[in-house]
């Protein structure tokens, strides 16, 4: 199993857990954040610009599993280097993000393995899971992991109570899932009665062996280079180096020892105090351990060997190769059972078309015997037949015999009848022979409607032509037609807005009309009092003149209009100055206050001029 498909198993189940509604899709915005987080713990230039152009804002909607893989693979897949991150980093992400949806521990603290514990087995799980999704462990790889967990613990695993479980849960599947591997070993049903710790440390020791390549570890006595003296160290093994720490915290690290194909092991004699010795030679040195016991010196000869021999296989990984191997031996297995399904099939198939056979054959028996049986009938009934027949063909010869001589007077007939016939053939060959001519008739008739019919298609041909065209003027013309209708709703909302205006002047105008007459009256009135007032003044303009002019004794009546004699020349000429602008404002305000001017002058003195005083007199009411 390489980098890429490790990588994508944990990011199905990021992609998975964000899938709420479990429709296979998954909304733009959180697969940027998770692309994001991914560019982070792989250690991966982020490339925004592609991230914000493969997920903009637009009408596509959430993205599905097959819609995301494009990218993950173009910037996330192929950019990453085995060996520049920390997977464990990564695997934590993709776990934080599914646990919180999927993984329900006992919530009354009863559960047989802590979160942490859960990530690694989940780990597991998905090292051991099949290449197919959804992913699934089968039931050999399920076996496999808990018989290496209870082996850490020293304890055995009942593999019958396992089988029954399986059987109950996979329904069908091909596996387990892993929220129900992580069930099961939370159940305790078959880590039953161990401590949480001693669960947590067999979980520890499995991961590093199958998850982090660890082939072997533990304290060592280790012979320095130059000071040559020995210190107990804590080694780790793994396929291509072996390294060794202060303790076995593993915090702080004295050194390293390179593996490849070219290193070797030997065991070494007992010397310096030291037993159960062994080296590590390399191409430039030689390493001396010593181990606690022969046990364990041989365990560590065995395990650093196996690391060597995976350095000249060019293998990185026990476990994957191991995994590969119990794989193909599966199918092999699967091969075999299929293959002796098939051969058992077959078998019974056989053992059924014997069977068969055999009742073909008792049928065919007892068919044999019934057609001898028939046979025998048959047989006898033909002899009965046969002497009927002979007794009919006596009879039917006799009746020949009569027919025979019935038979030539009836020939002289046919003859006569025969020779009637020919004649009535030589009809028929002369009938048919004009038959001919009216079918060549009617087939170069046939040729003239076809070339007519050839004419009446091409002429269809164009009629529809043109009714194409016209169909298209029609729509040109429909088109103008909805222009035109629109252009003559705008200018009819135009009118309206115009005959809206035009009522609203109308009524401004009627209102300036109804305002002019009331000023017209107005007028009208003042012009009334005007000349009523003009009037006034001249009675008593006339009136002050008789005044002015009192009757002396001796006077005649008649001479009253003359006036003094001195007295007229001196006020003739004030008197004409003062008519002419009296008249001069009586038409400018009414010609019939002329009229009436004119009229009061007849009817006074108008030869007697207005005093001064009578004239103030008269225009002070006026004012």
């Amino acid at each position: 199993m390489d980098l890429r498909a490790e990588l994508l198993k944990s990011i199905w189940y990021a992609f998975t857990a964000l899938d709420v509604e479990k429709s296979g899709k998954v909304s733009k915005s959180q697969l940027k954040v998770l692309s994001h987080n991914l560019y982070t713990v792989l250690c991966i230039p982020h490339d925004p610009v592609a991230l914000e152009e493969h997920f903009r804002d637009d009408d596509d909607g959430p993205v599905s599993s097959q819609g995301y893989m494009p990218y993950l693979n173009k910037y996330i897949l192929d950019k990453v280097e085995e060996g520049a991150f920390v997977k464990e980093n990564f695997d934590e992400l993709c776990w934080t993000l599914t646990a919180k949806k999927n993984y329900k521990p006992d919530r009354n603290g009863n559960s047989v393995v802590s979160h942490q514990d859960a990530f690694k087995l989940w780990c597991l799980f998905n090292f051991l899971s099949e290449d197919k999704y959804p992913l699934v462990m089968v039931p050999d790889e399920v076996e496999y992991l808990l018989k290496k967990i209870c082996t850490a613990m020293n304890v055995e695993l009942n593999s019958c109570e396992l089988d029954d479980y399986l059987a109950q849960e996979q329904q069908g599947q091909g596996g387990l899932t892993v929220w129900q591997f992580l069930d099961m070993v939370n159940s305790g049903r078959f880590l039953r009665g161990i401590e949480q710790e001693a669960v947590s440390m067999a979980v520890e020791e499995v991961y590093q062996e199958v998850i982090e390549d660890v082939l072997k570890q533990g304290y060592l006595w280790k012979k320095g280079q130059l000071r040559r003296n020995w210190s107990e160290r804590w080694f780790t093994l793994k396929p291509s180096v072996l390294s060794y720490y202060m303790s076995e915290e593993r915090k702080e690290k004295k050194g390293s020892i390179t593996l490849d194909k070219h290193c070797c092991v030997e065991v070494l004699p007992d010397r310096d105090g030291k037993r159960c010795m062994f080296c590590v030679k390399t191409s430039s040195r030689t390493y001396e351990m010593s181990a606690s016991d022969t046990r364990q010196r041989q365990e560590w000869t065995l395990a650093i060997q196996t690391a060597i021999r995976l350095q000249a296989e060019g293998k990185n990984s026990l476990h994957k190769d191991l995994k590969q191997k119990r794989r193909e031996q599966r199918e092999q297995r699967e091969q075999r059972k299929a293959a002796k399904e098939e051969e058992t099939q077959r078998l019974k198939q056989l053992q059924e078309e014997k069977e068969r056979k055999l009742q073909e054959l008792e049928l065919l028996k007892e068919a044999q015997r019934q057609a001898e049986i028939l046979l025998q009938e048959e047989e006898q009934r033909r002899r009965q037949q046969h002497e009927e027949m002979q007794r009919t063909l006596e009879i039917q010869l006799q009746e020949a015999e009569q027919a025979r001589a019935s038979m030539q007077a009836e020939m002289v007939l046919k003859e006569a009848e025969a020779e009637r016939q020919r004649k009535r053939i030589l009809e028929l060959e002369d009938m048919q022979e004009r038959l001919q001519e009216a079918l060549q008739q009617e087939v170069k008739a046939r040729q003239d409607e076809e070339s007519v019919r050839y004419a009446q298609a091409r002429l269809l041909a164009e009629e529809e032509e043109k009714l194409k065209q016209l169909m298209k003027l029609k729509e040109e013309q429909e088109e103008y037609i909805i222009k035109t209708q629109l252009e003559k709703q705008v200018l009819k909302q135009e009118m309206e807005n115009k005959n809206k205006c035009l009522e609203d002047a109308q009524k401004q105008l009627e209102e300036v009309r109804v305002n002019r007459q009331r000023v017209d009256q107005d007028v009208m009135a003042a012009q009334r009092k005007l000349r009523q007032a003009s009037t006034n003044v001249k009675h008593w303009n006339v009136q002050m003149n008789r005044l002015m002019h009192p009757i002396e004794p001796g006077d005649k009546r008649t001479n009253v209009s003359g006036g003094f004699a001195g007295y007229q020349p001196l006020l003739s000429g004030r008197d004409s100055s003062l008519r002419l602008k009296q008249r001069v404002e009586d038409k400018g305000n009414d010609p019939m206050r002329d009229n009436s001017k004119d009229n009061v002058s007849n009817g006074g003195n108008s030869g007697v001029p207005p005093s001064p005083d009578a004239d103030t007199m008269a225009t002070e009411p006026t004012n």
